[in-house]
Parts: structure tokens; sequence; C-alpha cells
């Protein structure tokens, strides 16, 4: 009935997929958004149609991404002294940057004044508050702050809820342009990472070691947080089940003998998904993860239960920066855990990333202040405090990324008495043949999420006893 099922629900992802690949397609995800091709020559201008004329909030947006963060802020100051912002996000920290961000504006306009309120909607409600803001002719919230490429793709920009705005200093810092630049714009990248107990005997010297016999890693889980599903799915791209291929081909005979029937039994279905050729190395990866590991709440708990001497020879893959909580005691330890990627030798994925990206809505009550909030939050070190003072949160200005490590030192946050916590940084996480980070691509994870996600839905979760 099982094989029915899941049958019948590729044959119609398939459909579906192809369908959607009859319109135009999405916008490149910011995290792997590259400038556009060479510059088109004066020929080639000529043939081009003419550029539709801009209007309302695309227009202001065009506008502000040719101008400085002071020029910004001044038109912020015209619009909004007097009224009240409100945003809404993912993360409680926007409510952290937002008076900061007053100061600043009163630094130019000592009598400028402004009200703000922050929301943080729960269990994923964000998608639905800000649709049925969107049919307003004026909406309430300004500016979002928001997560899961897969659902800000598909659900967000494809229907043109959200709008991106892309600074002017942001563009430059990363060698680029405004209308070069394609994609969303990222605040950060956060990682969630692979550890371990470190108590036991206990040896994880490779990806595969997660999920071979016997191993129930702690996890949030794809039901949990859906970014955790956009990880899942990101390992079928070519580039990630090639590094799951790689690490397969350095396990011992044993631990081979033991995979390669489940990686022979999802040959069919990675052809049915038209995946690549290390496809099925992906499929298997993911269904014996799905079937192991051993669902959380929230990373907290995980990291607590991690750090204890009582977790012997437990694992999980959570949020790096939860390590800076850990209250040391008799029983409780960072030094009772290890970073897998950082162990030598360890071999494959070293955990995820994925992004906070800002947006402007398409009815912003007050775009222009708006945008000025987020040139801020992208462009300055102050408004990027509320989320760098934590290991494990990197900014996508180069610039502010070093000054944040000027000031908080993460790189030496643990120093000798806790080397886990030396946080390695992003080029580390990011480089090849280092902390192998998969990197959540929104336009990747949209175009898959009828295939690859619908097979993903029907696997079996692991139920603990």
């Amino acid at each position: 009935m099982k094989k029915k099922l899941l049958a019948t629900l590729l044959t119609c992802a398939l459909a579906v997929t192809t369908l959607a690949g009859c319109g135009e397609k999405p916008a490149a995800s910011a995290s792997n958004a590259t400038p556009k091709a060479e510059t088109k020559t004066s020929t080639e201008k000529k043939e081009e149609a003419p550029k539709e004329e801009l209007t309302g909030i695309d227009l202001i947006i065009s506008q502000a991404e040719a101008m400085t963060m002071e020029e910004l802020a001044k038109k912020a100051i015209e619009e909004s002294n007097g009224k009240t912002f409100y945003g809404v996000g993912n993360s409680s920290r926007g409510k952290s940057a937002l008076p900061k961000f007053i100061d600043y504006l009163k630094t130019i306009d000592a009598n400028y004044n402004m009200e703000f309120e922050w929301q943080q909607p729960k269990n994923n409600k964000i998608f639905e508050q800000l649709t049925s803001d969107s049919l307003k002719s004026t909406g309430t919230f300004a500016m979002t702050l928001i997560q899961d490429g897969n659902q800000i793709q598909s659900k967000m920009v494809d229907t043109g809820i959200l709008k991106t705005f892309v600074p002017k200093e942001w563009a430059e810092a990363n060698g680029t342009t405004a209308d070069a630049y394609e994609g969303f714009l990222p605040l950060q990248t956060l990682n969630k990472v692979f550890m371990f107990n470190c108590t036991g005997s206990a040896k994880f010297t490779n990806c595969w070691d997660f999920i071979y016999e016997g191993s129930h890693p702690l996890f949030m889980g794809v039901d949990s947080e859906i970014v955790g599903k956009n990880f899942l799915m990101m390992l079928t791209e070519d580039k990630y089940a090639g590094w799951l291929k790689d690490a397969y081909d350095k396990l011992d005979a044993t631990k081979k003998a033991y995979f390669e029937p489940t990686i022979q039994a999802m040959q069919s279905d990675a052809k049915d998904l038209g995946l690549g050729a290390n496809g099925a190395y992906a499929l298997a990866w993911i269904k014996l993860w799905v079937n192991s590991y051993n669902e959380q709440t929230d990373d907290g708990p995980i990291c607590n239960t991690l750090v204890d001497a009582s977790a012997t020879d437990q694992s999980g893959l959570l949020v790096y920066s939860k390590l800076r909580s850990v209250e040391e005691s008799a029983s409780v330890s960072v030094n009772n855990i290890k970073v897998a990627a950082y162990e030598d030798g360890y071999t494959g994925i070293g955990g995820y990333g994925y992004c906070h990206y800002l947006f402007l809505t398409k009815n912003s009550p007050l775009p222009w202040t708006a945008c000025a909030f987020i040139a801020y939050m992208t462009c300055t070190e102050d408004g990027f405090e509320a989320w760098g003072k934590d290991m494990g949160g990197y900014s996508s200005n180069p610039n502010v990324a070093k000054e944040i490590e000027a000031k908080f030192q993460h790189s030496q946050g643990g120093g000798d008495q806790f080397p886990a916590k030396n946080d390695r940084g992003y080029d580390w996480w990011t480089g090849e043949g280092k902390g192998e980070l998969v990197l959540e691509d929104p336009k990747y994870c949209s175009e898959v999420s009828f295939t690859v996600g619908s097979w993903i839905d029907v696997l079996d979760h692991y139920k603990p006893e």
C-alpha cells in the first residue's frame, strides 16, 4: 500500500513540477546568487524590449537602491516621524535592532521620534499573516525578516507579496550592484552542526555514522522546523549528493555493506525524481536519517541533553549558537561534546546553513523607513549586533562580518578551555573540503518541493519505545 501511495505521490508531484516549469522561472536565491552575465553591447541594448515603467513600491525601491545610508535615513525621518512602525519576523531580535535604528536617526534629527511594534508569529503562521496583510490597499507591516526559502519563494516572492531591496553599501561590499544582484537579500546565515557527546567510546568520523545501525541523533525534525526539510531536500542537489557519495566511499567495508542495500533500493526512486548520478546516495541518507532521528521540540533541549555527562554516545544536529548558553557544573560542560566537523579526519557534511531574509511588503505603509532599517541592519555593525553577538550567525556583508568578529572574537569564544566554542567562521564552514556546510537554496527547494518533498513526507519516522 505504501509503495502505491509513493508512486501516486511521485506521479502527481512530477506532473505539477512539469506544469510549474512552463511558467516564468523564480529568481535565483540570495545565498547562491551571482551577478548577471557580461554587459550587453550597444547593439543588443537596442534590440531589447523597453523596460516596464516602475510604479508604487517598485519605484521607491529602485530609487532607494541608488541612495547612501544617510540619504535613506533622511527620507525615513521625513516619512515616519511621529508614526508607528510595524515589523514582523521569525527572529525576535528585530525588536532589539529597532531602538538602535531610532537612535541612529536621532543623530541626524534630534527631534525625530517613532514608536514601533515587532511581532513574531508562532507555528510558522508568518506566511498566513503576510498573505492576509497583502490584501489591504495599505498594509500594516512595513517589512519582514523571514526564514524558509522554499515557502518564501513560492508563497511570497512568486506571488509578489514581498519585494527585495538591495542597499547600495551592501552591494558594494559584496562587489556587485543592486541591478546586477539576483536573489533575496540575506541578513545572515545561521548554521546547524553535527555534535556528539564524547564522554563514552562512540566515534563519529563520517556523516554516515550518524545514521549507522543503532544511532538515533536528536533533531527538531521536518515537522517541527521547516528549514530542516529544506536541508534534506538540498542533499539531492548534485553538489551535495556528490559530497555524500565521496563520504560513503571513505567508509570501511562493514559500514558500506550496511548502507549498500538501501542505496541500491533508492536507485529507481532517484531516477523517477529526476536526480543526478549520485541521487541514490542522497535519498539513502535522507531515508535512514528520517527513519532514525529522535525528534525534539527545540534545539535548546537538544543542547542541554548532549552537554550532560549522562548523554554518553548520543549525537544531534542543532544550532551551533546554543553552546553559548551552557552553564558549567559538575555534570554539565561544553567539554562533554564535540563539533564533529572540527575533529581531525572527519569526512562529509558538517551541518547545514539557512538564511534570515529581509523584504519590504508590497503595500508597505512606510517603505522609505523600511529601506533605511534594512540598510541599517545589513550595512552597520550596530544594526547587526543583535544577531552578531552569537557565534554561528554570519552577516551577509563581509565588512560587517569583520567588524563583528573584531568586537566579539567568536573565533576565540571558548579559548583553550572550551575549544568547541571557537567558531571557525563562515568561510571555513562553506569552503570546499572543510566544514562542508549544506546551504539552503530557495529556488532549488521550491523546484523539488513537489517531488523530493513529497517523497520525504511519506517516509517512516523513528518512534522511541
